[in-house]
């Protein structure tokens, strides 16, 4: 009998420009990935490590690597759910070994799930943050597609959000503020949204400062993203929000994901499915997930400058589900 072996390595991929949020600005994508392998079965999950919740590269290299021992030693993903807490080194490993199942069994992820079917679906394309006259040109330059996500950074986004609208007179419109807004621009800046057909403002207000949404009446809805992390937080939030933003490296993986839909749909929440920007091995789980979503927003791949091969097939804004020699 062979022993399971863990690796863990650390991947830049240049982003086509640079990414722009009201936090600041990044023109690489810095990912991990965990690969197990098992005889000739080998599965791999790819995480994005993120500074707003404390993590750090190397720091989540090296929880991985602190899980060698258990890897080896046949835990499984229940096991692992117990062994780390959520974010994005059990997301890696949790996907890893999602990939090893399927791969191992000749069982995919699907299959296990139940799951009928995936089907192609449409994500959202990812607007930087900038000027309203540069958020104006880029919004022209995407006007063919479907849906558009628009980052906004606080004072200015009506203005930024309006030039966004004239670049895009048809798409659909979310807004993603990444906690941004003060509470005294919060009427303001939301009507400036509802005025420009914007289907869903995400986070708007800092994390413990959202009091303000149960008792302001919202005239666009607002999802939640950096005040959800796990299905706990879906039963504290449905009183100020309308949607969560479910994201792989936040809950942890995809199975912590799964029981977060569940407790979305449960509570009355609308969800999406996001992600960080980083390759399509990060994003074939989440297109799993995605499946039973209202709003995608898996464009990662889209905003670098080359991509991992074999990565997800997308056509415009429509990516299709991934195939089994890149995950699952």
């Amino acid at each position: 009998m062979t022993l399971r072996k863990l690796s863990v390595a650390i991947e830049r991929w240049p982003i086509a420009g640079s990414f722009v949020i009201s936090r600041g600005a990044r023109t690489e994508a810095t990912v991990v990935v965990a690969t197990i392998e098992d005889g000739d079965d080998v599965g791999r999950g790819e995480c994005v490590p993120y500074a707003r919740y404390g993590e750090t590269v190397e720091g989540v290299v090296e929880t991985i690597r602190t899980q060698s021992f258990a890897i080896a030693g046949g835990i499984d993903r229940v096991g692992m759910q117990a062994a780390l807490p959520p974010g994005a080194a059990r997301n890696a490993l949790d996907c890893a070994l999602w990939d090893l199942e399927a791969k191992k069994s000749g069982i995919s992820v699907t299959e296990r799930l139940g799951m009928a079917a995936p089907k192609p679906l449409t994500t959202a394309y990812t607007l930087s943050l900038g000027t309203p006259d540069s958020m104006e040109a880029a919004a022209r330059a995407a006007a063919d597609r479907p849906l558009l996500k628009v980052k906004l950074g606080g004072a200015g986004d009506d203005a930024r959000i309006a030039a966004v609208r004239r670049g895009a007179p048809t798409a659909r419109l979310i807004v993603d503020a990444n906690e941004a807004w003060a509470p005294e621009e919060f009427v303001s800046l939301m009507r400036a949204c509802a005025n420009a057909r914007v289907e869903l403002i995400e986070q708007p207000l800092p994390v413990g400062a959202d009091d303000l949404l149960r008792d302001t009446e919202r005239l666009v809805p607002v999802c939640a993203d950096e005040s959800l992390h796990s299905a706990e937080d879906c039963v504290a939030l449905a009183d100020r929000y309308d949607a969560v933003n479910i994201k792989l490296d936040k809950t942890g993986g995809l199975s912590e994901a799964l029981g977060v839909l569940a407790a979305a749909r449960a509570n009355g929440l609308a969800v999406m499915v996001g992600c960080m920007v980083g390759t399509s091995l990060a994003m074939a789980p989440a297109v799993l997930l995605a499946q039973q979503a209202d709003f995608v927003d898996l464009d990662g791949p889209l905003l670098l400058a080359r991509d991992r091969e074999p990565g997800l097939d997308y056509r415009g804004s429509l990516v299709s589900p991934p195939t089994p020699a890149l995950w699952g």
